[in-house]
């Protein structure tokens, strides 16, 4: 019986598929656990949480990390809901651009497609360039000195850790073209990761340090160390610090881009988007304010750039650093793996539908049902993003590099809300999945849509630090933000780029599974089984 059902929900999978006008390419062998692993192992508590510490501790301090996570993650929390909703309804390996599409034209399914296809590939490089600088710190503790690169000294450390970052990025193409059963069942594997890590790191918060802050600090004890005066700080510098929360709870839209691998997608794909944000914000909180607690020597943890090595250091002896640090990068590992497999499926599902140079090339599957070319390609241009990391700024810091983190944000959250408002202006016309709002998307799409512009325009396009306003008698280059330049360089390219060529060739996703083949040369019998007729997609 239990493979009658299994049998059922594939063949319903693939007809859906087909009715919204696709093959069934991909190997659909996901659960729904896995479904919801995925989104789970990429918002990764391990990474976010620890990788941008310093930015709350600098631009708030504990009040940004106590208040500005619940509060932040409340709003994101809405935004997943939404998605859900999408996603139910439209179960594809393209998501969030299929959704603005189909809701409102090739044009709005153009720009939310380049976005999140920046924004994933942004995360890829931020999320391993991050995990090579936490490898390096743990190889230095441990006074590794190997093949000419020494990380016990504080020479050569960018491209000690550019190294690291490269090698990481192999080891997420070596997993992800193994398959994507591989890819599920290490990210099955991850969550459990996650939840026991978080609980030993919490464990040794709480019981290794001799002296803990008070609850008075954790709560209401506030930090500007941004350079801009204290008059700015309730609306400019305190929303620098939700970088932390803003960062780490994205790529959820992974459930969406591994939908075409989910059995029962519109119902499995919707309840991993919610879930992983609901469950990473309740376990990212609780990490964070045994971090926060821990940081009893305010001076110290400033002194050391308010980061998490420096409140580990300045609390606890070398022992349990390593030991939390260990852990913490096995967790970005796990996170890196599966940005990489929700960042490729992204590229196989926009160049499938003809918008991405190349597309035949990054469009196909290998005999595994990998989308391998999209692969590497992610890879390779997660490679070239990173390379500003190699030089650093007058201390030493990979400030431009800074910006990358905000340019995967920016783009994937841009990118989030497009369809969003677009299913907010259709209404009633909106045709839902199994899972679905109700009346409620109407207040929860334009909340969703208002954060997302509050926070984009003042938490990642503005000057990080007083030092980088072109206009200050101290500017400096180096402290520049470069966010707005790139971000507004790519649309204004991808505009243009619309203008001069793509309107005319790019229709948005195919419409039949019939087009889809004429466009490929295939014959009516070549590649896989549909598992039912081509219709007009549900709520176009």
């Amino acid at each position: 019986m239990a493979d009658v059902d299994v049998a059922a929900r594939a063949s319903s999978d693939e007809q859906r598929l087909a009715e919204l006008g696709y093959k069934q390419e991909l190997n659909r062998s996901w659960s729904g656990f896995q479904n919801f692993a995925i989104s789970f192992t990429i918002i990764s508590v391990l990474a976010g949480c620890f990788t941008t510490y310093y930015q709350a501790w600098n631009n708030g301090g504990p009040v940004a990390i106590s208040w500005g996570w619940p509060i932040i993650s409340a709003f994101i929390l809405i935004i997943a809901f939404c998605m859900s909703e999408l996603v139910s309804a439209y179960p594809t390996a393209g998501g969030i651009y299929w959704w603005a599409a189909k809701l409102g034209g090739p044009v709005w399914g153009w720009f939310t497609g380049w976005f999140n296809l920046l924004g994933l590939i942004a995360i890829v490089a931020s999320v391993d360039y991050f995990a090579g600088q936490f490898l390096g710190v743990i190889l230095g503790l441990y006074r590794v000195n190997v093949l000419g690169l020494n990380f016990g000294d504080t020479a050569h450390g960018l491209r000690e850790t550019f190294i690291l970052f490269a090698l990481i990025l192999c080891l997420h193409v070596a997993i992800n073209i193994r398959g994507s059963h591989l890819v599920a069942m290490l990210n099955g594997v991850s969550v459990w990761w996650h939840v026991l890590g978080v609980a030993a790191i919490v464990l040794v918060l709480i019981f290794a340090p001799s002296k803990h802050a008070s609850a008075d600090f954790v709560f209401t004890h506030t930090i500007n160390n941004s350079g801009f005066g204290h008059g700015m700080f309730w609306w400019y510098v305190l929303p620098l610090g939700f970088l932390l929360t803003q960062y780490t709870i994205t790529g959820f839209d992974a459930s969406a881009h591994v939908s075409e691998e989910t059995h029962g997608a519109a119902e499995s794909a919707p309840k991993g988007v919610w879930r992983s944000v609901f469950y990473s914000a309740v376990i990212g909180y609780v990490v964070l304010l045994a971090i926060t607690f821990a940081a009893s020597n305010e001076k110290a943890v400033t002194a050391g750039g308010g980061t998490v090595f420096a409140v580990f250091e300045s609390s606890m002896g070398s022992g349990w650093v390593k030991f939390i640090l260990i852990i913490a990068v096995i967790g970005q590992l796990f996170c890196g793996m599966s940005c990489m497999t929700s960042a490729s499926r992204m590229m196989y599902a926009f160049s499938r539908d003809g918008a991405v140079p190349g597309w035949r090339l990054w469009s196909k599957v290998d005999s595994k049902r990998v989308p391998f070319n999209a692969v590497i390609a992610v890879a390779v241009l997660a490679l070239i993003l990173t390379l500003p990391a190699l030089k650093g700024n007058k201390d030493g810091l990979t400030v431009a590099f800074t910006a990358v983190v905000s340019i995967g944000v920016i783009g994937l959250y841009i990118a989030y809300v497009i369809p969003i408002y677009l299913r907010w202006r259709a209404g009633s016309s909106f045709v839902p999945g199994p899972w679905t709002l109700g009346n409620k998307y109407r207040w929860m799409n334009l909340l969703a849509v208002a954060e997302v512009a509050i926070i984009v325009v003042i938490g990642f396009n503005m000057p990080f630090s007083s030092s980088g306003v072109p206009w200050e008698s101290d500017f400096d280059w180096s402290l520049f933000n470069y966010t707005p330049v790139v971000t507004g360089g790519v649309f204004l390219l991808v505009g243009l780029w619309w203008l001069l060529s793509a309107r005319h060739t790019f229709t948005g996703p195919r419409h039949t599974v019939q087009e889809l083949e004429a466009e490929l040369g295939e014959g009516p019998g070549d590649g896989p089984a549909t598992g039912g007729p081509a219709a007009a997609p549900a709520g176009a």
